[in-house]
């Protein structure tokens, strides 16, 4: 998974995804070169779900359903 910049660059590759206990990790290369793990915990997985709203849960529910926007 690639997560990308508004102007289409390249800011982080996503390798994995992991559970190390009680927390999330997220395995990867920012700008192509430099290895992360980024650690998600569980007082940070609850202040993100508290920024979605019935919407934008819908809009995550379908993407994977969408067709790809070029720009």
């Amino acid at each position: 998974m690639k997560l990308q910049s508004a102007d289409g660059g390249e800011l982080m590759a996503v390798t994995a995804l992991e559970r190390d206990g009680n927390r999330l990790v997220i395995r990867g290369k920012v700008f192509g070169a430099m290895p992360l793990d980024a650690r998600l915990g569980p007082d940070a997985a609850r202040a993100a779900l508290k920024l979605l709203t019935p919407g934008l849960i819908w809009f995550l529910l379908t993407l994977p359903f969408r067709r790809e926007n070029s720009k």
